[in-house]
């Protein structure tokens, strides 16, 4: 059986929960007969490339789609590029924060996903869940892992669908933050259900 794998983030910045992997954990273990490989990666941005690494090598995905937590966000963001750059506005969970440091010295300044992004979007915005196509991954440890896979990808010449996915807070997370948006946990594991059926039917 061919396999996605999915990935979603640890807490982060002092959060109790984090949305991303609480929706990835909700997913059903099959979806349109691909084995569904859900796994939690750490807020590191040293620890995350050496499980994402380990988890491609274990179980030989033919999809990837890595998901994070955009705090603020209105909606799904769905990624279109990484740069080659970290550039930390706060220290990740091994208390490292980067300035302005090239994530690889031999990589391109950026690789683009290979998901079908608009159609994602487009599936998305038809199911009545708010959605973009965004521009810009950030400098922080989701830009740092989404640009580490598709550079290996690319030096590997694996041609596989891969790319990152951004999610809003949860309800629970914005109790102390007032005026703050949030969606419903449902919501984001329906999006990502979505976002991994969409981008089956394009390599079947």
């Amino acid at each position: 059986m061919k396999k996605v794998l999915i990935t979603g983030f640890t807490p982060f910045a002092g959060e109790k929960i984090n949305p991303s992997y609480e929706a990835v954990k909700q997913l059903a273990d099959e979806i349109l007969g691909f084995e569904i490989i859900k796994k939690e990666i750490e807020t590191s941005f040293d620890s995350s490339i050496e499980q994402l690494d380990s988890y491609i090598e274990k179980n030989s995905p033919s999809i990837v789609i890595l998901v994070g937590q955009a705090g603020g966000a209105k909606n799904i963001r769905v990624e279109r590029v990484a740069i080659n750059i970290d550039d930390a506005p706060i220290k990740d969970n091994s208390g490292n924060q980067p300035e302005d440091k090239l994530i690889k010295e031999d990589g391109e300044n950026a690789y683009f996903a290979t998901l079908p992004l608009k159609k994602i979007v487009n599936a998305l915005m038809d199911d009545g869940i708010p959605a973009v196509i965004s521009n810009t991954s950030g400098t922080y440890v989701c830009n740092h892992l989404m640009y580490t896979l598709l550079y290996t990808l690319h030096k590997k010449n694996m041609n596989i669908p891969a790319g990152f996915i951004h999610v809003p807070y949860i309800f629970s997370q914005i109790e102390d933050k007032p005026d703050t948006y949030a969606t419903d946990l449902y919501a984001i594991t329906r999006a990502l259900d979505i976002a991994i059926k969409t981008t089956i039917k394009e390599i079947i």
